[in-house]
């Protein structure tokens, strides 16, 4: 069976709320990323679920049944580090066996567990190795193997691949999706990285300062940001400030000091309310026309190639800083035309800007 979980938590070091009742249903089978900056309370999360922290209040439930009063060796987690926590002293046979000898199960199920294992992660041949022996990548599939030598109930992962350098990342982050699907897993995993958890997910939790502030599928997250923390967060590096005109379908017309603009607003907006008009670099094009709907004009400040593209800094009219990505090189200095798709524009309730 497929285990489904589901919790409500909270956690307090003192004075300080780390986590202020985070409650999430995760179905079995599902791949559940926890997303957020730096101490916004997700990998504080993860613990709590493994049962490495106590909570402060709430309850975590296994398939209906309430597991808080477990010790973590009886919650039928398997866990993957981020810094691998793998036994120097230890072949990586024995690394991969470690809980199913804590578990006293027999050897020749052992044997037969860790070899598929590793054939699973591709490290068959590696069995005799030590961890100091092997790349950062290949630590890290001896971890997962590790994990789910002892068949989770729950796969719960932080930030597993941080330590890797950017191509190790992409191919292990294929090989989590594979080994999911394959295995059939439930698993909960913790990043703060927007692409490893749009490529991953089933569902991606976005966290601030301990509190959920938006959950949704992947597409979701990214082109219906709810706040303006999530859309930052999730590479909206644009950002001008508006009065609703009015509304025209599923889109709103709105003024700013820069633009007039037309947008997809997240939430219903009435008619002089203040709002914040979003976008991406990416999203935004280069155009020889210097004034009308949904166009910015302004001056080139910087300029950077990234190979197939270039970053540009515009500053406009008005003094704002806006940052575009484009395909055809631009000089410092030139005076540009921005336009900015409305379809690509999100219109967001300027109550909701940090």
């Amino acid at each position: 069976m497929i285990s489904a979980l589901s919790f409500r938590l909270t956690k307090r070091f003192g004075t300080r709320t780390v986590l202020d009742e985070f409650a999430l249903d995760v179905h079995g089978g599902e791949f559940v990323t926890f997303l957020g900056p730096s101490g916004c309370g997700k990998s504080t999360a993860l613990n709590l679920l493994a049962g490495l922290l106590p909570a402060t209040s709430g309850e975590i439930r296994l398939d209906g049944s309430p597991i808080d009063h477990l010790p973590p060796e009886r919650r039928g987690f398997g866990m993957v580090f981020q810094n691998y926590a793998l036994f120097p002293h230890l072949t990586v046979f024995d690394n991969v066996a470690f809980g199913l000898a804590l578990r006293r199960r027999p050897r020749t199920e052992i044997a037969q567990r860790v070899r598929r294992m590793l054939e699973l992660v591709q490290l068959a041949e590696y069995e005799a190795r030590y961890p100091g022996q092997l790349s950062g990548g290949q630590q890290q599939r001896v971890a997962i193997a590790r994990a789910l030598a002892v068949e989770p109930r729950v796969l719960l992962l932080d930030e597993p691949l941080s330590n890797l350098d950017a191509k190790l990342r992409l191919e292990m982050r294929s090989e989590l999706k594979r080994l999911h699907a394959d295995l059939r897993l439930t698993s909960i995993y913790v990043t703060h990285d927007q692409a490893e958890a749009l490529s991953l997910s089933d569902r991606v939790v976005v966290l601030r300062d301990g509190r959920v502030m938006q959950v949704g599928v992947p597409a979701e997250i990214h082109d219906r940001p709810r706040t303006r923390f999530v859309a930052d967060f999730m590479g909206y590096r644009n950002f001008f400030p508006v009065t609703v005109d009015r509304s025209d379908g599923d889109l709103v017309l709105a003024r700013g000091k820069d633009l007039m603009v037309t947008g997809r607003p997240v939430t219903p907006l009435a008619p002089g309310a203040a709002a914040v008009a979003a976008v991406r670099p990416e999203d935004i094009e280069l155009t020889a026309e210097l004034a009308g709907p949904n166009v910015v004009r302004g001056t080139v400040r910087l300029t950077e190639y990234l190979g197939r593209e270039h970053d540009v800094e515009v500053v406009v009219d008005s003094g704002t800083t806006v940052m575009a990505r484009v395909a055809q090189p631009v000089g410092v200095g030139a005076a540009v035309g921005l336009r900015l798709p409305p379809e690509r524009v999100v219109v967001l309730p300027s109550e909701d800007s940090p």
